[in-house]
């Protein structure tokens, strides 16, 4: 048991969340360079570094240099086990950030310095504040010219509505970027080039006292420092860390990703602040992550992510006990007991086979086509379920034909495959069949995503038909209304999910008042839940 305790103690579970191109998949592979699990970190842009990043996987992502799906990278430090889940910044995936949000413990939020908190930042940032998990900012790109930093304080803080804290303190940026002060310290840390933050730069510590460090940072930035620290000690929230723990207080971080300043001193802070994996809520109560038996749930499942073979991995989430390889365990949702075949470790694509894992760790197993998100596992005598996971009202609906009809069966079998994973949203016309297919999604670069997949991985060819629908709303009492006679509107259409659950569609948000008044009775919601 001490082992057990041991080993889940070490483990640290966090999401990388982000506006686009706010810098967080090159920080994901400054992480790793440091863990040692890579020895040479890419950049999605990739023109000095011709690597592509390792955490963006899938052709598209290379091509467009935007990560589409949320990847699991898990590597050790300092004595710790960390898993980190990088989500897509894009905008248009933001569902399946939401839903990797469910799967950690902590998220630290990258914001770029010469831009500050942009529109998916505050998106993702209210699920942080939904959930009350700790936020951690990394203000990245000090290696450009940045604005002010106290306005980028305020920014965040009027924003947000979050408190900050800074722990360290950039000195200059873009060309004149010298180095951070760390406050705790009182220690200036200035650093050596990094070959474009391809290897680990050399630094040097120098006492904020220390007469020399004029020298190596000019009497102007020293002067600007000094007056800098003292406005800093009089103004700026003192740390407190039960306000983080709750998500009040986010402490802050300078440095560039690209060139190595400041990660390391982060990743060190970081690992100092946060705790090992929380209890976790269920239908029975809180769920205690040191208990003996094993549970767990899926929050993204995956489809060929090798294209040799046609697979699905289920990622789940590993919420107490520990998991060995060939474990049986129930499987709440489908009601029986199943063995959890081939799991892996995920790097992205490159994978390997795990034998043991523990509560906090993110591990795939092989998906036969029986798991969907939300599903509890666990080893448990008494059967619970965890809470189940948000699903976003699509916003963008297109009626998807196929091309060539010989290839039906393809079809037929693809779509609910991608469907499965949760970036897109597949309807039915009302007690129509699979020949009419209506694809809801969150944002229109999905519709984009689906048609690249489909011809790529099922080689099937489809056109989309943009539907003018904008509205969607899940019929909770299906069993007490009517379904057959409702009383709809003129822009009203009738359609099933996967489950058979019955929904309307709307054109005009108005026509959903009108919807509910004219059927007495009827209970319509926004979000349905996996």
């Amino acid at each position: 048991m001490s082992n057990l305790r041991k080993e889940i103690e070490k483990r640290r579970t966090f999401a990388i969340i982000s506006h686009p191109d706010a810098g967080k998949t090159t920080l994901t592979e400054k992480f790793l360079l440091y863990g040692g699990a890579i020895n040479q970190a890419g950049s999605v842009k990739g023109k000095a570094t011709a690597k592509h990043a390792v955490s963006d996987w899938m052709e598209i992502e290379k091509q467009r240099g935007i990560s589409v799906t949320s990847s699991v990278l898990q590597f050790n430090y300092d004595g710790y086990c960390i898993n980190i889940l990088d989500t897509p910044g894009h905008q248009d995936f933001s569902e399946d950030t939401y839903r990797t949000l469910m799967a950690a413990d902590s998220a630290v939020m990258v914001i770029d310095a010469s831009k500050g908190v942009e529109a998916q930042t505050r998106k993702l940032f209210k699920v942080c504040v939904m959930r009350h998990i700790p936020i951690f900012t990394f203000i990245n790109k000090m290696d450009r010219d940045a604005n002010d930093t106290f306005e980028l304080l305020d920014d965040i803080e009027n924003e947000l509505g979050i408190a900050t804290c800074p722990i360290n303190w950039p000195i200059g940026s873009g060309k004149e970027f010298k180095g951070v002060y760390d406050r705790n310290t009182r220690k200036v840390m200035t650093f050596a080039d990094t070959l474009k933050g391809t290897k680990e730069g050399s630094e040097k510590i120098i006492d904020i006292d220390d007469p020399s460090l004029v020298d190596e940072i000019g009497a102007d930035k020293k002067a600007q420092l000094d007056d800098e620290i003292e406005l800093l000690d009089g103004a700026s929230a003192e740390f407190d860390m039960d306000l983080v723990t709750k998500g009040q207080l986010s402490p802050v971080f300078f440095g560039s990703a690209l060139t190595n300043f400041g990660v390391e001193t982060f990743l060190q802070h970081f690992l100092q602040m946060t705790y090992a994996p929380m209890a976790r809520k269920s239908d029975m109560g809180e769920i205690d992550p040191f208990g003996e038996d094993f549970s767990a749930f899926v929050f993204k499942i995956q489809a060929n992510m090798n294209k040799n073979h046609r697979d699905r991995i289920a990622f789940m989430r590993i919420c107490s006990g520990k998991f060995t390889a060939g474990m049986e365990v129930y499987h709440v949702q489908g009601d029986k007991q199943i063995k959890l075949a081939q799991p892996q470790q995920m790097m992205a694509d490159e994978r390997k086979i795990v034998e043991e894992a523990y509560a906090g760790d993110i591990i795939g197993i092989f998906d036969p086509g029986i798991f969907s998100i939300g599903d509890t596992l666990t080893t448990a005598k008494d059967k619970f379920r965890f809470e189940g996971i948000p699903t976003f009202a699509p916003e963008h609906f297109a009626r998807v034909r196929l091309i060539d009809s010989m290839k039906r069966k393809q079809f037929v079998k693809g779509v609910p495959q991608i469907a499965q994973e949760g970036a897109i949203q597949i309807f039915q016309e009302y007690k129509g069949g699979m020949e009419e297919i209506i694809v809801g999604v969150v944002g229109v670069l999905q519709f984009d995503v689906l048609k690249f997949r489909l011809e790529n991985e099922y080689n099937v060819e489809i056109r989309l038909e943009n539907l003018p629908y904008e509205h969607i709303r899940w019929i909770e009492n299906k069993d007490e209304v009517d379904v057959d006679n409702l009383i709809g509107t003129s822009d009203m259409k009738k359609i099933i999910d996967m489950k058979g659950n019955p929904l309307l569609l709307f054109v005009n948000a108005w026509s959903v008042g009108m919807v509910l008044d004219r059927n007495e009775g009827l209970v319509l919601a926004e979000f349905g839940t996996n």
